[in-house]
């Protein structure tokens, strides 16, 4: 029984030593807590009426079905299906052609029905797995975050270990992951803001469940998506006892930079009447959320940073559906900003002040310019020749280039690019890095 109806509020269960799922039972296999599929209509936390409804949308573009494929459709239990297929055959809206075998009937739709299921359509076109209510989907992420291992200042350092980065700016990223405040990193570009925010997703461990999608009503808002939600090796060995209509992902990760606008923050309807699908940022719950190249958008910066007030202070943001309704989601993640502007052009202090965290990541110094040049080499199995990296440096000064974070392994990218069309093994050598220089930078040889 996940989901709340008017007459259950809704609650968190705790056992003697620790929280566990809101609303019902849970099973463990191997050691991993599984929703306990509905017993009943009930137990969805759904009226009669709208998984009927949703049934009859889903029967109506078949000639025929059976309890079974309904139930697999819908992500139910065989039982319940069983039971909404004989309510609607009680209600005239489907009738029984014949018997499979136990709890599983051959269905058509009448005429009757298929009129209904046209009237349904032109309000409500989804037709999917069964949802949650947003009420249980809110509940079950707090509960699942709650119960995450909280990520070491161990797991950060080795999250940043192909990066080169000051000792104290580490200690502050490992903060930001610890607390899971929000994270802003500022500085010139192609010094490792984008890397930094990527690779802190590998300092979360853990997996959750969430649902396909939740309900508001009569409408639908999409949750899981592909493209975004990985799925995670974890394979439910007794799928009838598990509540199909949640799937087990890796934590999110979240990227968006400079194609974000207001519109993208709120709820999607491109997918057709009645139906929505959740923003990313919504979709990152759980995980990591980057906003990348802030500043840079096809909207005013000072938009945004109004956008983002109320979910960055207390956890939740609000959206509306089409009829006006304005729901609360929940907004628990990691959340990083990261810009190449001039901060105070495109933050205001008030908002600054309500990051948990701000690094400045500046560009390396020779040393540390050196440093991130052999690294990068010693990982793509190559040596660097005793003064190579002297003349290198020496190019920069020449052409007075500011060192940058990213160039070393772009450089060493263009020498691998050029020993392949020489048909030679990868080697570093000055006749070749001078050539890649110049197919970097744009530049013409020259002796230094």
């Amino acid at each position: 029984m996940w989901a709340s109806n008017t007459d259950r509020p809704l609650t968190v269960i705790e056992s003697e030593d620790r929280v566990v799922w809101p609303y019902a039972r849970e099973y463990e296999q191997d050691g991993v807590p599984v929703p306990e599929a509905p017993s009943d209509v009930f137990a969805t936390g759904l009226d009669r009426d709208f998984l009927c409804d949703l049934i009859l949308k889903m029967a109506h573009r078949v000639p025929r079905c059976t309890t079974q494929w309904v139930a697999t459709q819908l992500h139910l239990p065989i039982p319940v299906t069983e039971d909404l297929l004989m309510g609607m055959r009680k209600d005239n809206q489907v009738e029984v052609l014949g018997r499979e075998g136990l709890l599983n009937h051959r269905y058509a739709v009448t005429g009757g029905g298929h009129e209904r299921a046209l009237r349904l359509l032109e309000t409500s076109r989804y037709v999917g797995p069964v949802p949650v209510t947003l009420e249980s989907y809110t509940a079950m992420l707090d509960v699942q975050i709650h119960q995450f291992p909280d990520a070491t200042y161990a797991d950060v350092r080795a999250a940043l270990a192909d990066l080169v980065l000051p000792a104290e700016d580490v200690t502050i990223i490992a903060a930001a992951t610890l607390s899971q405040r929000s994270l802003f990193l500022f500085g010139p570009a192609g010094n490792g803001k984008t890397s930094i925010a990527r690779s802190l997703h590998n300092a979360l461990t853990g997996e959750l469940w969430i649902p396909y999608c939740v309900s508001v009503g009569s409408d639908v808002i999409q949750l899981f998506d592909s493209h975004v939600h990985h799925e995670s090796n974890f394979t439910v060995t007794e799928p009838w006892k598990a509540d199909g209509r949640w799937v087990r992902i890796q934590r999110p990760l979240v990227v968006t930079g400079g194609e974000m606008t207001i519109d993208s923050l709120e709820l999607q309807t491109g997918t057709g009447v009645g139906v929505y699908e959740f923003p990313l940022h919504v979709k990152a719950n759980g995980g990591v959320f980057v906003i990348d190249d802030f500043g840079r958008q096809r909207v005013d910066p000072w938009s945004l940073l109004n956008r983002w007030v109320i979910p960055m202070e207390h956890g939740f943001d609000y959206l509306v559906l089409n009829n006006g309704r304005k729901i609360t989601v929940p907004y628990q993640q990691l959340m990083i900003v990261a810009t190449n502007l001039d901060p105070e052009k495109v933050m205001d202090p008030a908002f600054l002040r309500r990051m948990g965290y701000r690094v400045g990541v500046s560009a390396p110094t020779p040393e540390k310019y050196i440093e991130i040049f052999e690294n990068h080499a010693r990982h793509c199995r190559v040596n660097v020749p005793p003064g190579l990296m002297a003349r290198l440096l020496e190019k920069y000064a020449a052409e007075g280039r500011e060192l940058r974070a990213c160039e070393p392994r772009d450089l060493i990218g263009r020498v691998r690019d050029l020993c392949l069309l020489y048909e030679q093994e990868l080697i570093l050598s000055e006749e070749i890095l001078d050539i890649a220089w110049c197919g970097y930078f744009g530049t013409k040889l020259k002796s230094v």
